[in-house]
């Protein structure tokens, strides 16, 4: 039987979002409502409650101009724009190709090249230092672009402006795993780096799944930085540091933490239900842009050739809490499979934004416009 909750018909979508039904249709069109069929009756159709209620809450924010601009900053209206990603009706696209469909047989190279407008795009070259094994990833990375690199310029164009980009990404590669990486495909020499050739088409999913993924924090700080004219060796430290945070590239962290915990008992149901027993969420399920789930996710972790344990967390997880996992969980997943170094995941994450880090900085120098929002003062006043 088909479950029907969270859809309403015709007459009440239009009523909660104070239109006709030709507008509803015309939303359904541009693929802002989802719909099924009516199982009573084939030619009528139910519209998905959840973004219904999304359009309306989007709606009384525009009337609402103060209202918008104080929520902006907290997954509200959009507030730049951009031609690299979108996120719509749970599909992520990087300039109008749906990502999920590029990852079935695109490399991390053809995402560079394709967001940065440039190519072909090869990540070769290394520098005078040797990364260390110590640290984490993040950490390595922002000393190797720290050490001794030369600065370009977003503002550069040409084969020049290519080649050090491609740099970038390589040596936060590199440096992010601890050791240089051999010439040729980046996913073939993380994998071979690793030890671990059977991850290689794997990897090279992952690395273009989380290329990029709209104005993220990380983004929002890369754009920033590079909004006032700096290099864009600095706006990826911006990134990376950005990047570092638990609220951000620490999900990984977390959902592996998690992962360690059911492993110690060996029983994934009685982990996720003492977990939220005590109130606390499974780490890297749900996500606030994907009410149906990460597409991510699900592409990366149909390449990945689960275990049994692996799978019983997955289950009890949606079982328990009825969402879906987020790309964090699919990359601990793909760490933990092939076996390959613990924070693999958080590796692969940096490498693969690095490229979408890139372009918004390209893009926002283009813009020519410094980002600089105003704050809603909220403290005493000078009569106080």
């Amino acid at each position: 039987m088909t479950d029907l909750t969270g859809f309403v018909d015709a007459s009440e979508a239009s009523r909660r979002l104070g239109i006709r039904a030709a507008s509803l249709y015309s939303y359904v069109s541009r693929g802002l409502v989802r719909t099924r069929p009516q199982p009573d009756d084939p030619r009528a159709r139910l519209y998905s409650l959840a973004d219904i209620d999304a359009l309306a809450e989007k709606k009384r924010r525009q009337r609402r101009p103060a209202m918008a601009a104080a929520t902006a900053l907290d997954w509200g209206m959009p507030v730049l724009p951009t031609h690299l990603s979108s996120i719509e009706a749970d599909r992520l696209s990087f300039r109008g190709h749906d990502a999920v469909t590029l990852a079935e047989t695109a490399t991390l190279e053809d995402i560079a090249a394709l967001l940065w407008e440039m190519g072909p795009v090869a990540f070769r070259g290394r520098i005078g230092w040797e990364p260390p094994p110590d640290g984490t990833p993040i950490d390595r990375a922002v000393a190797a672009l720290a050490a001794d690199l030369p600065t370009a310029l977003p503002g550069e164009a040409g084969t020049r402006l290519l080649t050090r980009a491609a740099r970038l990404v390589r040596t936060i590669a590199s440096a992010a795993i601890g050791r240089w990486l051999v010439d040729g495909p980046l996913h073939r020499a993380m994998a071979e780096t690793w030890q671990a050739p059977a991850a290689a088409d794997a990897i090279r999913r992952a690395l273009v799944l989380a290329a990029d993924h709209e104005l993220n924090a990380s983004s929002f700080a890369v754009r920033v930085t590079a909004s006032t004219g700096a290099s864009l060796t600095h706006a990826l430290i911006a990134g990376l540091v950005t990047l570092s945070g638990p609220a951000h590239g620490g999900a990984t962290r977390r959902v592996a933490a998690f992962l360690d915990e059911i492993g110690r008992t060996g029983d994934a149901e009685s982990a996720v239900a003492a977990r939220l027993a005590r109130g606390e969420a499974i780490p890297g399920f749900g996500h606030r842009l994907y009410p149906d789930g990460d597409p991510r996710a699900g592409a990366l972790l149909g390449a990945v050739p689960l275990g049994e344990r692996e799978r019983a967390f997955l289950d009890a997880a949606r079982d328990a809490t009825g969402l879906a996992p987020s790309i964090d969980v699919a990359l601990v997943l793909l760490e933990r499979t092939f076996r390959l170094p613990r924070d693999a995941a958080l590796t692969l994450f940096a490498t693969a934004r690095s490229v979408g880090w890139i372009a918004h900085a390209l893009e926002q120098a283009a813009s020519g416009q410094l980002i600089r929002p105003r704050a809603r003062y909220v403290g005493p006043t000078l009569g106080d």
